[in-house]
């Protein structure tokens, strides 16, 4: 047996926990909570030793265990264990919350099981070697979490989460199959390795039945990450136990992302595919920013965070900055972990931070703060193109990021100069931070994954558009105070709060196709 499969130690622990919960006795179930850390704990060990070893030794394919081309087959590599190393930290944490957030629930070893469940399936899923081993861990990663999403069968809102999340989930699913068709019999094989190997040779052309595939897998990412307009059921899963929240937020929304960059090699053959991953990721990152800074919940405000930030990494990857939008996997995982497993301190954290809640008095003082925030954007994007040797993407990703922090300029200025000062210094070394990590970042991964794809004419359009509507929705941001009293505004803000209406158009569409008795577990 290939000593790589010492790595599986790691889910069928979490496995076996699970199948103990579900058949504990009543006396036994008060150990769950102890057996589900141990196990995730044993979990993060391994993915240490298996990060040290693909640093030492580099990646490593195992044997198929299975007939044909399908089978269990695991990949070990620099994108798999990073994915590793977060998803069984993130995981610890986790379950070491959901200790002392279900004590004394009764059906807490029920909860303890489907949360090692879901563990597994996530980690079957980043060390998949094989097509079609990756594509029965992507569908039993959805439907373990199924099973969390409606731990409470009694709250109406968490039935309409799983019951959206089901339908984007079977739609995801019923591409993903499609596209694996394709590549398996294009190429010929269903080993990842060698199918990554072939799809980064010279002499690969981007057939109809390529193109086809990238498109269904880009579609599928989409679908997982919650993108516009199959966003709403990230945002109601609020009604769901706190830890499922965190999970879902800090990890398995990332899947899609994971996806993208798994068949990176693939995904750069087909235009249309990176255009599609550009379009929808800029539209709903532009388009979650907007709303969650018109919610009165702090903690659907975080929720719609999520989904600019799915969007913003789904941007990076439909550019080709592949490092890059692993690293935004790697940071928003930690942060939003963090967030909602301190929901209270969180809220209050939004609450101070949104724009509204500072920037009013500032504007209406006359100071200067929106002149510094445009000079930022305007200075920072001179800065991007340099640093960036002219590549576009580059100089886009630098003139968001400047219009990101342009906020933080302006929320500073309200205290008059000393503030602004203090806080243009650091958003200076915020921005060399994060010039840093991005360096970083491709001196990891950037000779595993493949170099970002030339634009075309169109392409670098769309871009410019979008990077137009990112300072635009700043100068709204800015704006907004002035214009709080105007009724356009407040009808515009009410629509925005509602995002947009498109998940009640989404939610009927689901109740229609799925009946509320077929999601109850």
């Amino acid at each position: 047996m290939d000593i790589a499969f010492l790595v599986l130690l790691a889910p069928l622990s979490l496995l076996a926990v699970a199948a103990t919960h579900w058949t504990a006795n009543a006396r036994d179930r008060r150990f769950a909570a102890s057996a589900s850390y141990m196990a995730v704990l044993g979990s993060l060990g391994v993915a240490a030793v298996s990060a040290a070893a693909v640093a030492i030794w580099g990646s490593v394919s195992t044997s198929l265990i299975g007939f044909g081309e399908v089978g269990l087959a695991l990949r070990l590599d620099p994108l798999s264990v990073t994915m590793f190393l977060l998803v069984a930290f993130v995981g610890l944490i986790v379950v070491r919350f959901s200790r002392n957030y279900l004590d004394g629930d009764p059906r807490q070893d029920r909860f303890f099981a489907g949360l090692c469940m879901t563990l597994a399936a996530v980690i079957l899923l980043i060390l998949a070697g094989n097509v079609w081993h990756l594509v029965a861990a992507w569908i039993a990663t959805s439907l373990a979490l199924h099973r969390l999403l409606v731990f409470y069968p009694d709250r109406p809102r968490a039935i309409a989460a799983a019951r959206k999340k089901f339908l984007a989930a079977r739609l995801g699913d019923g591409c993903l199959v499609i596209a694996a068709f394709l590549v398996t019999g294009h190429f010929g094989t269903a080993d990842i390795g060698k199918l990554l190997a072939l799809a980064a040779s010279p002499a690969v052309e981007a057939t109809a039945g390529l193109t086809a595939a990238a498109v269904l897998i880009a579609l599928a990412a989409l679908l997982k990450s919650a993108q516009f307009p199959a966003h709403g059921w990230l945002i109601e899963v609020m009604e769901t136990p706190t830890p499922v929240s965190a999970l879902l937020h800090a990890g398995i929304v990332n899947a899609g992302g994971f996806l993208i960059l798994r068949f990176a090699d693939l995904m750069v053959l087909s235009p249309a595919a990176m255009i599609l991953l550009t379009a929808i990721g800029g539209l709903t990152a532009i388009f979650g920013s907007l709303v969650m800074l018109c919610q009165t919940s702090a903690k659907v405000s975080l929720a719609y965070s999520t989904v600019a930030q799915m969007g913003f990494m789904m941007l990076q990857c439909g550019l080709g900055v592949f490092p890059i939008a692993l690293l935004h996997i790697v940071a928003h995982s930690l942060y939003k972990a963090h967030a909602f497993l301190s929901a209270g301190a969180a809220a209050e954290a939004v609450a101070a931070a949104r724009p509204g809640a500072q920037v009013p008095s500032g504007i209406r003082q006359g100071t200067a703060g929106w002149k510094v925030a445009v000079i930022t954007v305007i200075v920072a994007g001179i800065a991007a193109y340099s640093l960036a040797a002219g590549q576009p993407a580059m100089v886009a990703l630098g003139v968001i990021i400047a219009a990101g922090l342009s906020q933080f300029v302006v929320a500073g200025s309200v205290g008059g100069p000393v503030p602004l000062r203090r806080t243009a210094g650091i958003a200076v070394l915020l921005t060399l931070i994060w010039a840093g990590l991005h360096t970083g970042a491709y001196a990891i991964h950037g000779a595993h994954l493949p170099p970002p794809p030339s634009l075309g004419a169109g392409q670098i359009a769309m871009l410019i558009f979008i990077v137009a509507g990112f300072i635009g929705a700043a100068i709204v941001q800015w704006l907004a105070p002035v214009k709080s009293h105007s009724q356009r505004w407040q009808a515009i803000r009410c629509a925005l709060a509602n995002g947009l209406y498109t998940n009640a158009v989404f939610d009927r569409i689901a109740t229609a196709l799925v009946p509320s008795q077929a999601l109850r577990s």
